[in-house]
């Protein structure tokens, strides 16, 4: 059984395509840009060759999430709701000043977020989280989370 396969990062990745080329199993050559993980064998080949370093190895099981005291939960499921509450308010003024500043506050976040175990899309957390802001996107993420 194979214990990683890869990923693309579409943000990062420049069409080089020298994957394409060193993957054994033809696992990086798709339509859709992302790598077919039914055929890769997480050989790490196509990672070494990417020059954007756009692919990375995941590993097919994550561990447990970790046990975090209900304070840090708390704070971290706060500032989570303040985030989405200000990305609706920067999403509908254009002003660039605003996106900005969504931008950068979204990388603090997303790190907050993840040492507080919301970033495993099979965390606790993270599923009493979109229970809980409960809108179209989070109910469809839990949709989807159910059917894998």
């Amino acid at each position: 059984m194979k214990q990683k396969y890869a990923v693309r990062n579409l943000n990062l990745c420049t069409k080089d395509c020298l994957c394409l080329y060193v993957c054994p199993t033809g696992a990086s050559d798709t339509e859709n840009s992302i790598i077919d993980v039914d055929k890769c064998i997480g050989c790490g080949a196509c990672a070494d060759a990417c020059p954007s370093k756009a692919i990375s190895l995941v590993p097919v099981n994550y561990p447990k999430q970790q046990v975090h005291n209900n304070e840090l939960v708390n704070k971290a499921r706060n500032l989570t709701k303040n985030k989405a509450r200000e990305e609706n308010i920067a999403s509908n003024d254009k002003s660039k000043l605003l996106v900005a500043i969504n931008k950068s506050m979204r990388l603090v976040n997303e790190d907050l977020f993840r040492e507080s175990g919301y970033m495993l899309p099979q965390s606790k957390n993270t599923h009493d989280l979109l229970k809980e802001i409960n809108n179209d996107i989070a109910k469809e993420l839990l949709k989807i989370e159910q059917n894998d």
